[in-house]
């Protein structure tokens, strides 16, 4: 069954396609996380005009948290799943520190095309629809570590089958 994530931003929603058969393991972790809730609340905390803008971090639901974001995990790692999808602007794909199997929740849509990032980082998914929302998102003023000056945030992240979706 294919599968897409509604991802329901203060900017907009954007509709993403997910690629279980490239990144199977990184779709269910998404899909696991969408649908508890885990990222409902959250925001896009770094945001670099025609690279990415990253989101994901569940220390972002809290302000007072700011100095730690880009830091939060689930509490658990999974394994890369390196594939041959291009880092092109749309693409969905996953955070990670140095360690190539460091991903946890934080993830990231190109707003460029990236592709230095090939095989270096776990491709899952691209957007479908929004690709304005991804535009104001990816466009917006930062301050230092890259940080929108406006927040942006994530209202609620869903996913469901893709044919329920018009």
């Amino acid at each position: 069954m294919n599968e897409v994530a509604i991802i329901k931003t203060t900017e907009g929603e954007m509709l993403l396609e997910l690629w279980a058969d490239v990144a199977p393991g990184h779709v269910e972790n998404f899909k696991k996380l969408a649908n508890q809730g885990f990222y409902d609340g959250t925001c896009f905390h770094r945001v670099i005009k025609d690279f990415m803008i990253q989101g994901g971090d569940p220390l972002t639901k809290d302000l007072k948290n700011e100095s730690r974001w880009g830091t939060g995990d689930p509490g658990y790692k999974i394994k890369a799943e390196f594939n041959d999808r291009h880092h092109d602007r749309g693409v969905l794909s996953m955070a990670r520190s140095n360690d190539p199997n460091s991903a946890g929740c934080q993830f990231f849509i190109c707003h460029g095309a990236p592709r230095f990032l090939d095989k270096q980082y776990t491709a899952f998914g691209k957007l479908i629809k929004g690709d304005d929302v991804l535009e104001k998102i990816g466009t917006t003023k930062t301050h230092p570590q890259d940080r929108p000056d406006k927040r942006m945030g994530v209202e609620s992240i869903k996913v469901v089958a893709a044919d329920s979706v018009k």
